[in-house]
């Protein structure tokens, strides 16, 4: 025997756009989802401004500069480093950094581990190791003297800074180091 189905069509109590497709709304969801796309397009905006203007490295906000009261250094750096992506910090020094046809500076050692310095240029014509830090000798021909530490930061965080011309007044920073 066979069995007869009767087949009966669905039947929707949500009302068809030209007998074709059943539309259904519901406004306080499409309210709340509005909203939430508003919000997501502040964040967006916010987060785009913030990064041309520096604040997630390289741009305006992470340029930074410091310098001694008394002279003897001038220092441009990021404030806002990416982890290894490479960055200049230049030193200039004062006349009276300059001793005998040579200037020294001092560097802690978180310039050197921490935003690990690939290269100084001018090549110095001395490096002593000690004291939480390096001592770099560079000879003088002819003012204004400046330094470049070529950087590539080795870890994400927070890093302090330390140089100076020994005798002399220090420059003491930190530099956030980005992921």
């Amino acid at each position: 025997m066979a069995s007869s189905t009767i087949s009966k069509p669905v039947e929707d109590s949500i009302s068809k756009v030209n007998n074709e497709i059943a539309v259904g709304s519901d406004p306080d969801f499409q309210r709340r989802w509005l909203h939430f796309e508003h919000g997501l397009w502040v964040v967006f905006t916010l987060l785009v401004v913030l990064d041309l203007l520096g604040f997630f490295g390289r741009g305006y906000m992470a340029k930074a500069k410091a310098h001694t009261a008394d002279g003897s250094l001038d220092v441009q750096y990021d404030r806002i480093a990416r982890y290894s992506t490479p960055s200049i910090m230049t030193v200039q020094f004062g006349p009276s950094a300059i001793q005998e046809g040579k200037v020294q500076l001092w560097v802690s050692e978180g310039i050197i581990k921490n935003l690990g310095t690939q290269r100084v240029v001018p090549q110095p014509a001395s490096s002593v190791i000690g004291q939480g830090g390096v001592l770099y000798t560079f000879p003088v021909t002819a003012p204004p003297v400046s330094v470049a530490f070529q950087l590539e930061p080795t870890s994400p965080g927070f890093f302090e800074v330390l140089l100076r011309v020994p005798g002399r007044d220090e420059i003491r920073r930190k530099i956030f180091v980005m992921p």
